[in-house]
């Protein structure tokens, strides 16, 4: 166990990064996920980054979107009624086929609907594609903000998706058509992606997910099959695991991160951007132990957590 003194000393002897607070899905806390009206708003709230996910359609669209199939909780069919299941896969539908499906709003009587009570429903939503998402910060004049895109594919899913390699390489086309790759990172669970973005497309960042279930091993004798063979088992650490991967870019669960950790991973030059935050208590906590910047529905709120750390104290 570090002593706190130690630690705060430790900190300080490491390079200071600009805190990069990121918008989930937009702003998902507020308005639909990975949405226009949800981006749009991450904007007004002045995010320094907007996260996102993408899938390929079946026309090879990049479009931006959580599930690999179409989540009931969030999505209403052609005749308007909510979905009774799990939809199609993304990869099964053209994106013109896509569009037939309105995710402006959270299916009440959900868990969903009961963990986001304040999210506004902004009926008539479609399933943008990424290039929208670039088009509307294009058409805002914001020049700064950046991107965090991840990669939505499954090791056990392999179906389900366009293969790994296929998959990023198709999204590395779309960045670079914009013009936006040295404003975007990409980021996934399955660092299969990850490998292929450093080795094709240099230029963006790459961001390394990780998750209790995702680093944990399938047996005794079985390593996780998301990790693209760096197991933190054999290297010793999750962070190290990172850094033997090439990443430069670290986002554990919020749960999960420890100062020994968050001292470790800056040890070894890694930033260091836990997700998804919506708590203040543990805004605070995280914000007090120094992380480089936070993923959360409700960026609004680490706005005001921040502005309230900054503001000296009456008296002091």
């Amino acid at each position: 166990m570090i002593r706190p003194l130690v630690f705060a000393a430790l900190l300080a002897a490491l390079p200071v990064h600009a805190f990069d607070l990121q918008g989930h899905r937009g702003a998902r806390g507020l308005l639909p996920e990975n949405t226009l009206p949800s981006f749009r708003k991450a904007l007004e709230i002045g995010v320094d980054t907007i996260e996102c996910d993408m899938a390929v359609t079946k026309d090879d669209v990049v479009v931006i979107h959580h599930d690999l199939w179409l989540n009931p909780d969030t999505t209403r069919g052609p005749d308007g009624k909510w979905l009774e299941a799990r939809g199609p896969a993304i990869r099964d539908l053209t994106f013109a086929e896509l569009q037939r499906y309105d995710v402006g709003r959270i299916k009440p009587g959900t868990k969903y609907a009961a963990d986001f009570p304040n999210q506004q429903p902004v009926d008539g939503t479609r399933i943008p594609r990424l290039s929208d998402l670039f088009d509307l910060v294009k058409a805002s004049g914001n020049t700064k903000v950046g991107f965090d895109c991840e990669t939505k594919i499954s090791p056990l899913e392999p179906d389900a998706t366009l293969a790994p390699e296929a998959f990023a390489k198709r999204v590395i086309a779309e960045i670079r058509k914009h013009g936006m790759a040295t404003r975007t990172m990409v980021q996934s669970f399955d660092w299969r992606t990850l490998q292929v973005i450093q080795k094709e497309a240099p230029e963006i960042r790459t961001m390394y997910l990780s998750s209790p279930r995702t680093i944990a091993r399938v047996d005794a004798t079985t390593p996780s099959p998301w990790l693209a063979g760096f197991w933190p088992d054999w290297h010793g650490s999750v962070p190290k695991a990172v850094k033997a991967a090439g990443g430069k870019i670290w986002a554990p669960n919020q749960t999960y991160l420890t100062p020994e950790l968050l001292a470790e991973a800056r040890s070894l030059g890694i930033i260091v951007i836990p997700w998804t935050v919506n708590d203040t208590a543990m805004m605070d906590k995280l914000l007090g132990m120094g992380v480089d910047g936070i993923i959360s529905d409700r960026p609004d709120i680490v706005k005001e957590r921040l502005k309230a750390r900054a503001t000296p104290k009456a008296g002091g």
